[in-house]
C-alpha cells in the first residue's frame, strides 16, 4: 500500500476506537440524573454566586432568570463585580429592583492579588460572603448563563437524590451566526471527546471535569477541597475545580443541559477564535511536546480522511480512498448527535474536518500568543503560566 493508504488506514482504526472505546463520547444522552424522590424535609439553603466583569451587555438576559427561580427553599444571589468599567454592578441592582424575586447582594472585591485569576478571585469573595449565610449548596454560574425557572430546583433535587457533591451542566451555547454553527457544536463535541461524560459519571470514574458555566457544589465539600484557594492560578478553572473536589473524595456528575443556556454572542470568527485560543495552550500545560502531539493527532484523525479520499480517488489509490472515505463517514456519523442536540442541519457533519483545522490553527495561535507574553488573555487581563505565579 502507498504511504497515504497507510495513513488513512491508521486514521480509520483511530476512528473505530473512538467510536467504541472512548466512553461513547459522541452520544448526547447524559442529562440530569433522574430524581426518584423529593429532598427529605425542607429544601436545602442555596447561595448563587455570579462572577461578572464587564457583563452589562448580557446581564439583562441572564440575571433576571436567576432572580425569578421558583426554588421551594431559601436561596439568594451574590453578584461579584470584578472590576467592571461598564456599570455591571449598578445594572445588577437595577435589574433586581425591576424583577424582584430572590434577594441580590452586589460586592466588588477589587483587583485580584498576585497568583489569582480574576474569575477565581471573584469567586473567592462571593463564596466567602455566601458561606456566612450557611447554605448547604453553592451554585456557581457565569454572568452569561440564563436558567429556566426550574433550573435550580432540578439541580438541587438531582444532587440530593443521588448524593452528589458537584453537579455540573454544559450550558447550551448560542448558535445563530454561520461561524457559531460551524464552531460551537464542535467545541462541545471536542470537550466530550477529551472528557467523556460517561467516564466522569461512573461509580469508579475514569475522567474528571466540570463545565464552569453551571456548577452546583456542596458547601462542606468546597471547604474540604479548599476551593477556590487551591486552584487560584487555574486558567481552565472548571476542570481544576472538579479535580480538587475529586481529590477531597467528592462525587461528581457532568452532562449536557436542557434548561441552561449561554446568551453570550460570538457572531464572528474573531470572537470565537479569541475565546478558544485564550486557554487552548493552557489545556496542554504549556508543553511544546504536547502541542506537537496534539497538532499531529488532529491532522491524522481529522484531516487525513478527506485528503485521502480526494487524493486517492484522483490518483486511483483505491485503498487510500476507501479507508479515507470510511474514516470520514465514521467521523461525520459521530458528530450527528451533537448537531441534533444543537438543532443544526446535518449537512454540517461532513464539514467537521474544516472545523478541526480551525481548532488546530487556534491551538497553535494560543501557543504563539503565550510565548509572546499575550497568552491566557481575557477582558484586559493576561495571566502567567501557573508555575510562575507566586504561592501564598
Amino acid at each position: 500500500m502507498s504511504t497515504l493508504a497507510w495513513f488513512s488506514v491508521v486514521s480509520l482504526a483511530a476512528w473505530l476506537w473512538l467510536l467504541l472505546g472512548q466512553g461513547f463520547f459522541w452520544r448526547t444522552d447524559q442529562r440530569l440524573p433522574p430524581v426518584r424522590r423529593t429532598p427529605p424535609g425542607a429544601w436545602p439553603r442555596v447561595a448563587v454566586v455570579v462572577p461578572a466583569r464587564d457583563e452589562a451587555e448580557v446581564l439583562p438576559l441572564s440575571l433576571p432568570s436567576l432572580l425569578v427561580q421558583d426554588y421551594p427553599g431559601v436561596a439568594e444571589v451574590f453578584l461579584v463585580d470584578d472590576g467592571s468599567t461598564d456599570g455591571t454592578g449598578k445594572l445588577a441592582v437595577e435589574l433586581s429592583g425591576r424583577y424582584g424575586g430572590l434577594p441580590l447582594t452586589v460586592v466588588a472585591p477589587g483587583e485580584p492579588e498576585p497568583g489569582w485569576t480574576g474569575k477565581l478571585w471573584a469567586l473567592r469573595h462571593g463564596m466567602a460572603l455566601a458561606r456566612a449565610r450557611g447554605p448547604e449548596f453553592l451554585l456557581l454560574t457565569d454572568a452569561d448563563i440564563a436558567h429556566e425557572p426550574d433550573s435550580l430546583r432540578r439541580l438541587v433535587a438531582a444532587a440530593v437524590d443521588n448524593d452528589l457533591d458537584l453537579v455540573s451542566q454544559m450550558a447550551r451555547l448560542r448558535v445563530a451566526s454561520l461561524w457559531e454553527r460551524l464552531v460551537v457544536p464542535a467545541f462541545v463535541y471536542f470537550f466530550a471527546q477529551l472528557y467523556p461524560f460517561r467516564w466522569i459519571n461512573r461509580p469508579r470514574p475514569l475522567a474528571t471535569a466540570a463545565a464552569g458555566g453551571c456548577v452546583l457544589l456542596r458547601t462542606e465539600t468546597a471547604v474540604a477541597a479548599d476551593v477556590p484557594e487551591v486552584i487560584r492560578q487555574a486558567v481552565i478553572d472548571d476542570v481544576s475545580l472538579a479535580r480538587a473536589v475529586r481529590r477531597a473524595g467528592g462525587r461528581i456528575w457532568l452532562g449536557l443541559a436542557e434548561r441552561v443556556d449561554s446568551v453570550r454572542p460570538y457572531p464572528g470568527l474573531g470572537e470565537l477564535w479569541r475565546m478558544i485560543a485564550r486557554s487552548a495552550y493552557a489545556q496542554l500545560r504549556h508543553n511544546p511536546l504536547l502541542l506537537v502531539g496534539t497538532v499531529a493527532g488532529l491532522a491524522l484523525v481529522y484531516l487525513v480522511p478527506p485528503v485521502a479520499l480526494v487524493a486517492g480517488a484522483w490518483s486511483g489509490d483505491a485503498a487510500a480512498a476507501w479507508a479515507g472515505g470510511a474514516a470520514w463517514a465514521v467521523m461525520a456519523g459521530t458528530y450527528v448527535p451533537m448537531l441534533r442536540y444543537y438543532r443544526q442541519p446535518l449537512w454540517l457533519a461532513p464539514l467537521l474536518p474544516f472545523t478541526a483545522f480551525l481548532y488546530l490553527l487556534m491551538t497553535v495561535d494560543s501557543a504563539v500568543r503565550h510565548h509572546r507574553g499575550r497568552g491566557a488573555a481575557w477582558k484586559g487581563r493576561t495571566y502567567a503560566r501557573p508555575e510562575a505565579a507566586p504561592d501564598r
